[in-house]
């Protein structure tokens, strides 16, 4: 004859053995977030019923929240509790029945930033920025396509890289990491960034950590994730987006010969001016000579000195506005030749390519050159491989 004892574990045995790999199909009854990071719910249908664990190390890797009422597929290994002579299932993963993990949690999270109101507060963004912090991979197509474009259409612009992952299971944690540390050097924007991808590929801009981050940032954010179907939610919590990369550049950067056009129309239209209000009062003034011989000389001496007087303060304000008009023309040359200075660009990490004695890019070496890397402060001799 067998103990309680006895028989519990040859059943433990027997069933643990035996259910390796079980996959299951249910209703979630009564889940409960432990403290301790465990989930704890019932699984059942309409005629059975039985207890469930996920343990921490697996409930961290879901996308989504489970909720009572939900059909989901487990899969899970079956142990027995020996004190209480019952089983459950330990849960390896778990998704929603129908749908995908990714598409509920995406959903899921929508919806609480919508309640939260964090899709609301819209920032109006500077008509001409004068330094962006990029928050993109330094390794990534994107990087590159967005200097393209900020070259081609303003040049003047400052532009500092805050290098990140942006894909990964870590990707969320290090792009939320760089928004906070853009904030430190105080740009007129922020973009956040990354080319095309797979729903998995761009799901890091899916995620709380980043939405939050985005939110929380004192600086206007742009969310420029290349997508061709579902709208990253980093779009949704940012005060503008864009399709792709270089869009969102196209977007925030005027362009200079645009600019430079407009400034000429701004400069003939206030030489117009001028020249009208002087043809205005010299036909007030011949006006006023031919009544003259009707006044006496007092009254017209006193005339001509307002009319003079007038004169004065009209051309003081055009010098004045002329002179503003070219002291910011002055400024932005000025701005211009420091931010493509050489030594300047070197200063902030950047270093100079020279073969022979010529400054030439990467395209331009083969394999086995050798070639001189400078600094702001030290040269070195390197070789291609």
């Amino acid at each position: 004859m067998q103990s309680v004892s006895e028989l519990t574990q040859q059943i433990k045995s027997l069933l643990e053995s035996t259910f390796l790999h079980v996959r299951v199909k249910g209703e979630v009854s009564r889940p409960t977030y432990h403290s301790s990071g465990h989930l704890y719910f019932t699984l059942k249908d309409d005629k059975s019923s039985i207890s469930c664990v996920m343990f921490r190390g697996n409930n961290q890797k879901l996308k989504f929240c489970i909720e009572d009422g939900m059909e989901v597929d487990v899969s899970a290994s079956i142990s027995v509790y020996p004190p209480r002579g019952s089983y459950q299932l330990n849960c390896v993963s778990l998704e929603p029945s129908g749908s995908g993990a990714l598409a509920l949690a995406y959903k899921q999270l929508k919806e609480e930033l919508y309640k939260k109101g964090y899709f609301e507060q819209k920032r109006p963004l500077p008509s001409i920025p004068k330094h962006i912090a990029l928050v993109t991979s330094k390794t990534g197509a994107a990087l590159q396509d967005m200097l393209n474009v900020a070259n081609a259409r303003f040049p003047l612009v400052k532009i500092s890289l805050f290098n990140t992952l942006v894909q990964g299971d870590e990707a969320k944690y290090h792009i939320a990491k760089a928004i906070e540390q853009a904030q430190k050097i105080a740009p007129d924007l922020i973009v956040i960034s990354r080319g095309g991808g797979s729903v998995e590929d761009l799901w890091a801009f899916n995620e709380r950590e980043v939405a939050e981050a985005i939110f929380a940032s004192n600086i206007p954010t742009i969310s420029a994730v290349g997508h061709a179907i579902d709208t990253p939610i980093s779009d949704f919590v940012a005060d503008a987006s864009a399709p792709t990369p270089s869009a969102a550049m196209e977007m925030i950067l005027p362009d200079i010969n645009e600019l430079r056009q407009s400034i000429d129309n701004t400069k003939d239209l206030y030489d117009n001016l001028i020249l009208n209000r002087f043809a205005n009062y010299e036909q007030e003034l011949n006006h006023l000579k031919n009544q003259f011989s009707f006044l006496s000389p007092k009254t017209k001496i006193g005339l001509v000195q307002e009319e003079v007087k007038n004169l004065k303060s009209l051309y003081i304000l055009a010098l004045k506005q002329k002179l503003n008009f070219f002291s910011s023309s002055i400024n932005a040359l000025d701005l211009a030749f420091k931010n493509k200075n050489p030594e300047n660009i070197l200063k902030n990490g950047y270093a100079q390519i020279t073969k022979n004695g010529k400054i030439v890019n990467l395209q331009n070496l083969k394999k086995n050159d050798e070639f001189m890397l400078h600094d702001n402060k030290r040269s070195i001799k390197a070789k291609t491989m």
